[in-house]
């Protein structure tokens, strides 16, 4: 079930740790319900995801891992990222090139992503409405939208006080 605060707690003082916590055991319950597996790179990748609202590029993820023992090849980055994405774990952030932890794992939901330009951080917002007109828009010209990334770029309340 969803948070209604969930969105708001990239961009507001938080208790990150149990935020952390919560996004690993949703995403683990996510997993068992479908029978995925979360092998140990996996779940490591998702925890370095968690650790901050904010997307991380894969090879700062990659050098998180071979800290960790996992080896430094880019696949192996590449692979947990991808599967994280493919099963609604995770998502791909196009303007930052970067991968930031879902919000709502397990949920069908289209999201938008607020991205602070000063200090990176990334909220994940609804966006079923700009969605629906966003597909409005495209069927009167014929066309069948397939895949959209919502992105905006702008000030976080912390660095709109300080920028």
């Amino acid at each position: 079930m969803r948070d209604p605060d969930t969105n708001l707690k990239a961009f507001a003082p938080h208790d990150h740790r149990h935020c952390a916590q919560d996004g690993l055991a949703r995403a683990e319950t996510v997993a068992r319900e479908r029978g995925l597996r979360l092998t140990p790179v996996r779940r490591r990748t998702l925890e370095i995801l968690l650790e901050a609202h904010r997307a991380i590029g894969a090879y700062e993820v990659l050098d998180r891992l071979a800290a960790d023992g996992f080896g430094r090849q880019p696949p192996v980055a590449y692979r947990a990222l991808e599967f994280l994405v493919e099963h609604g774990l995770a998502h791909r952030v196009q303007r930052l090139n970067a991968f930031a932890a879902c919000a709502h794992p397990g949920e069908d939901h289209q999201p938008a992503f607020l991205i602070c330009r000063v200090c990176n951080a990334v909220a994940e917002a609804p966006a079923a409405r700009p969605r629906a007109a966003l597909d409005a828009a495209s069927a009167e010209v014929g066309f069948v939208v397939e895949r959209a990334s919502i992105e905006a770029v702008g000030l976080c309340p912390q660095c709109r006080g300080t920028a």
